[in-house]
């Protein structure tokens, strides 16, 4: 596992524990068995919907994207604002929302 998915082990420490799991060049952050967040490039982006995606984008934080056959795909997974890497319990706000949004989307 490289260091920045150690790190962020770290970060959501006040949330509890989270797993990662490598995918497409990059890794899926799991907790209690359910994809909150993924990590391409060593960003860090989590798991959105209708409910927590305006607290993203009034933060100016942008979706995840990728090329696919010359299309722009964009995923359900926005940027994870930079000063929950210095703050556990900001991390854990923003790790419940997005654990929060993907149980929603399991529905």
């Amino acid at each position: 596992m490289n260091e920045y998915i150690e790190h962020l082990q770290e970060v959501f420490a006040h949330f509890g524990p989270v797993s990662a799991r490598k995918m497409f060049g990059g890794y899926g952050l799991y907790h209690d068995g359910v994809m909150f967040g993924l990590v391409a490039d060593n960003t860090l982006y989590l798991k959105v919907d209708a409910i927590n995606k305006p607290d993203f984008e009034q933060l100016g934080l942008g979706p995840f994207e990728y090329n696919k056959n010359g299309k722009l795909m964009k995923m359900s997974y926005y940027q994870a604002h930079e000063e929950i890497m210095d703050d556990l319990e900001l991390a854990a706000q923003w790790a419940r929302s997005a654990h929060e949004a993907a149980l929603r989307s399991r529905k």
